[in-house]
């Protein structure tokens, strides 16, 4: 691996510099957007269960066309795809300003939902467009920049949107969000992506769709290693879900002295830059990738006990339990970087949208599961922050153990030994 440093890299790969500026601005407003419906949600309904049910259809949303967008990733240029997303939410994010009542909450929670599907796609073809612009050396700086950066949007993004719906309102954030889209498509209009098409994706895309999504499905499957790895971020999501998207909002819904719209930034602000340093650490200290596999599991065990260690500070002190959030999420931040590091040099071009699309399928998945349980026992069963936390930060311990033991070997199929 390379040495080259993030301000070199940014310097030097204009295709690089441009994606990574135009993933990092649409972030930025993705996040006011969210800190805006949470205060709606909470402003016209007062449901927690609600809270977790806009997650839950964001992330099914995010999840049920991931098959067929890998296979577009693979068959369509990526710069393309990102390019036709971002225009379309720069007009969808302008819809959330017609919501004034709790009977507009259903279409607001779908209007999110469509805005995910359409996240789900660009992400999709950025993840498997970065080796197309990078060096395999410089893989590994280029991702920890993306997930800190990601991590960056994120935290100034909550905080500032905290701010913003504080002081002007929810259209504000609205607005904004829409303005950072349509900024991220003029940037990504010079990117130039030269990427490697399969000639299986010549063919009518109708005809064959369903062997090439199966081929996808094979090439992780045949490949032991691999299929270990695409449940990385799934792994820590099947309790992660429940904790950032539901008790970390109602923890920032009960911070006194902030308000809710303010403590909603404070939290996710502290998510944020936890998840930022992770991958900056993970690249400076974990520097043998031959031990990256069995770390992954690791890192899920450390980022539960910090959940489990912040449930019994939230009665002590509001920063302890703020450090102890953006540990928690440190860990995680490295979890997804080196995963994903470890699929980008795995993977073959012509067959990477597809492995990375099963990689956010299962995440997806799991995220969805963990945020709908969390939201029913709260409304139903008035399961406590608290013991909400302590709850799923075990289940993620229990999560990173069962990972961690799941050793299938290195086998690699006959195409790429």
């Amino acid at each position: 691996m390379g040495n080259i440093g993030y301000v070199q890299l940014l310097r030097t790969n204009g295709n690089f510099r441009n994606l990574w500026l135009a993933s990092v601005i649409s972030m930025l407003g993705e996040w006011f957007n969210t800190i805006a419906l949470f205060f709606l949600i909470l402003e016209y309904t007062g449901s927690e269960f609600l809270l977790g049910f806009l997650f839950t259809v964001r992330m099914i949303s995010f999840a049920i066309f991931q098959p067929f967008i890998g296979l577009l990733a693979d068959r369509y240029n990526r710069k393309t795809m990102m390019v036709i997303t971002n225009i379309a939410q720069v007009f969808l994010a302008l819809g959330f300003i017609f919501v004034d009542s709790a009977s507009d909450v259903p279409w607001m929670i779908g209007l999110s939902g469509l805005m995910m599907l359409l996240h789900g796609t660009y992400m999709t073809a950025e993840r498997a467009a970065i080796p197309n612009v990078v060096s395999p050396q410089n893989l590994t700086t280029a991702n920890a920049l993306d997930a800190a950066s990601w991590s960056t949007a994120l935290c100034v993004g909550a905080l500032l949107g905290g701010v913003v719906v504080s002081y002007w309102g929810t259209d504000a954030a609205f607005i904004i969000d829409s303005a950072t889209f349509a900024l991220g498509t003029i940037l990504l209009i010079p990117v130039k992506i030269k990427q490697n098409i399969g000639d299986d994706m010549k063919a009518p895309l109708f005809k064959t769709a369903f062997t090439n999504i199966k081929r996808g499905w094979l090439r992780v499957y045949t490949e032991s290693r691999l299929l270990r790895i695409v449940f990385a971020k799934s792994s820590w999501n099947i309790a992660g879900g429940a904790l950032a998207g539901v008790f970390l909002v109602l923890l920032g819904a009960e911070t006194d002295g902030y308000g809710a719209a303010m403590g909603f930034g404070i939290f996710f602000f502290a998510r944020g830059v936890g998840t930022g340093l992770g991958p900056i650490i993970a690249r400076n200290v974990l520097k043998d990738e031959s031990k990256w596999p069995g770390l992954i599991g690791k890192l899920v065990i450390v980022s539960g006990a910090f959940y489990i260690m912040a449930s019994l500070t939230l009665e002590i002190h509001l920063l302890l339990t703020v450090i102890l959030v953006l540990l928690a999420h440190a860990a995680s931040g490295a979890n997804w970087v080196l995963s994903t590091i470890l699929t980008q040099r795995w993977v073959e071009d012509e067959m990477r949208g597809r492995v990375f699309s099963i990689d956010m399928l299962f995440m997806s998945i799991a995220f969805s599961i963990s945020t709908s349980v969390a939201g029913y026992l709260v409304e139903n069963h008035d399961l406590s922050i608290s013991d909400g936390i302590m709850m799923f930060g075990s289940i993620m311990v229990l999560s990173g153990i069962m990972f961690t033991v799941w050793n299938p070997g290195n086998s690699i199929p006959a195409m790429q030994s």
